[in-house]
């Protein structure tokens, strides 16, 4: 969904707050299709602070209740500057996911400026009038949202990590939106010392499509924009000879 599609008003308040615990929609809401309604947040109490969040990204999300097979329905926005208090206006368009009960809930994945994420989820909520389908069948039980899911602890702890801003510090599979960003790419060395040959990143899952696709959910990647500094000289070695071959020399008897 582009952005024209979904509304963000963000409202700021002169106090600090703990990263954020959506307030509305309430569970078991029920709101309608292809009409604006209002997703709001507010101070938890938690740790980190929202003096130490960066950007954030908001998503209207479907799925079951263990959280494994959730999907984005509607990005509303990413790489968001956060403050505090804030709100947001969203609609989602009818064709976007199918009328069921309680499989709607709001996603939040707030980067922190020293690194790491903070993931909240709202609680479940209903969408009438959806005229589209999902592609699994989700099993749901109760209202609750996914949990929490905190990572900027686990990356504070280790300050051997390098330090990721911004939207470029999100991990890319938990991207949603027409662009997604990508970190700064790693310079080589000036000579081979590692001996281990294990790939820096897991692998990805991969499905099989057993049916026709949706349409892409991603149109353009951004880089984060490299800091190493470049020199370069003129190649000063001597050109080596043309190779002497049998073709060649034949070619050579024709010459005028």
């Amino acid at each position: 969904m582009r952005l024209s599609q979904a509304l963000a008003h963000l409202a700021l308040a002169p106090f600090a707050i703990a990263y954020p615990t959506f307030s509305a929609p309430v569970a078991a809401a029920v709101q309608k299709a292809g009409t604006a309604f209002t997703v709001t947040w507010a101070d938890n109490g938690d740790a980190p602070s929202i003096v130490d969040l960066s950007t954030y990204t908001l998503d209207v999300c479907a799925g079951s209740t263990s959280g494994t097979d959730l999907e984005v329905v509607s990005s509303v926005s990413a790489g968001t500057a956060l403050g505090s208090t804030l709100s947001a206006t969203v609609t989602v368009p009818a064709t976007k996911g199918g009328s069921v009960t309680n499989a709607y809930f709001m996603r939040m994945i707030a980067t922190a400026t020293a690194g790491g994420t903070v993931t909240v989820y709202s609680n479940r909520f209903s969408i009438s009038g959806m005229t589209g389908t999902f592609p699994t069948t989700f099993t749901i039980t109760g209202t609750a949202g996914p949990a929490t899911v905190n990572t900027v602890a686990d990356t504070a702890a280790d300050s051997s990590l390098p330090v990721d801003e911004g939207v470029f510090g999100i991990p890319y599979q938990l991207q949603t939106g027409l662009t997604k960003y990508a970190p700064m790419g790693l310079m080589p060395g000036t000579s081979i010392t590692a001996t281990n040959t294990a790939p820096q990143y897991p692998t990805s899952s991969v499905v099989m499509a057993t049916g026709y696709l949706s349409p892409a959910t991603i149109a353009t990647t951004l880089t984060q924009a490299q800091t190493a500094s470049f020199a370069s000289h003129a190649n000063t070695a001597a050109p080596a000879p043309m190779p002497s071959d049998d073709m060649s020399r034949f070619l050579a008897r024709w010459k005028d």
